[in-house]
């Protein structure tokens, strides 16, 4: 039976009315200006509430904007904050659902990882996950039809992320998203200090000093600056805020980040994986329930 992963956090983390979510992606976007030049290979984004942090995700999907056409698959890896697990772990579903409609799972590219030694297939750790979800809608809007690679990063080493980046990363039909918020409630002059020393590590590709509190996304964030470190990439840093710069107080706030990671010129292209698109079927709808009472957790994280 094929398996759709249906939205868990819209009403909460983004709107649930399709029309709704639509407008409020497409005014983010609207407001992210597109800088002249390449476009990334890959980008960090946040994944929280949209209120506290979408205008700045936004600011890094839209710098897609130019190379749209030709993506076809995200790979898309986020940390765990609901049910934890060591290593990757795939989500064993055929489909992610938003408001905005069915993505379908790349399962090609999927086993092209799903017998390295750290990968696993494991539904319940992206049931109730905001951290990919959150991402959804603005890869909806603005690549349209792309094929997705869902995978929950927990505690592992960046080299072994790396391992599978390197396995997925593919040619210019592939995107790379990770997806990170910064620190966790603070006050906003201590949270500066340690986002500030967070940002430093990820400009200069050092995961080792991104600190244990510096990001919940420390452990896939590790494995992308790993990979872009072996294959000399550039790093642009796009925004640093924070939820008391944006819908928060500053007694306690949540850090916000977004980079984008682009190839050097004379970097050999690989040959792009192979993706076929295909109309969505309508499979059984089959949704694993969590006993959580999601709506009772913020969303500025």
């Amino acid at each position: 039976m094929s398996v759709i992963r249906e939205a868990a956090v819209a009403g909460m983390f983004y709107p649930d009315d399709a029309d709704v979510l639509r407008n409020e992606v497409q005014d983010f976007l609207a407001s992210a200006q597109i800088p002249k030049g390449a476009a990334p290979k890959a980008i960090i984004a946040p994944h929280a509430g949209y209120r506290y942090s979408g205008a700045l995700a936004a600011k890094a999907y839209a710098r897609l904007k130019p190379i749209a056409e030709k993506i076809k698959r995200v790979i898309l890896m986020g940390p765990c904050h609901r049910v934890a697990v060591q290593g990757l772990a795939l989500s064993g579903a055929a489909y992610f659902e938003t408001p905005l409609g069915r993505i379908e799972i790349d399962k090609d590219a999927e086993a092209l990882v799903a017998d390295l030694e750290h990968v696993s297939t494991f539904p319940p750790t992206h049931e109730a996950e905001h951290s990919l979800e959150v991402h959804l809608p603005f890869l909806q809007e603005v690549l349209g039809d792309f094929k997705l690679v869902p995978i929950v990063v927990g505690e592992t080493l960046p080299a072994v992320v790396a391992d599978a980046l390197q396995k997925l990363w593919g040619g210019p039909e592939t995107l790379i998203v990770i997806s990170t918020d910064l620190s966790h409630f603070l006050d906003y002059d201590d949270a500066k200090q340690i986002d500030a020393r967070t940002a430093a590590a990820i400009s200069s590709l050092d995961p080792s000093k991104i600190e244990r509190e510096g990001a919940c996304g420390r452990f896939p964030v590790g494995g992308l600056l790993h990979y872009a470190k072996a294959r000399g990439m550039r790093v642009e840093t796009i925004g640093l805020v924070n939820s008391g710069d944006t819908a928060g107080t500053k007694e306690r706030v949540v850090g916000y980040g977004a980079w984008a990671f682009y190839e050097p010129k004379n970097q050999t292209i690989k040959t792009p994986l192979k993706v076929s698109l295909k109309p969505a079927q309508n499979p059984p709808r089959l949704r694993h329930r969590l006993q959580l009472n999601l709506s009772s957790k913020p969303n500025s994280y």
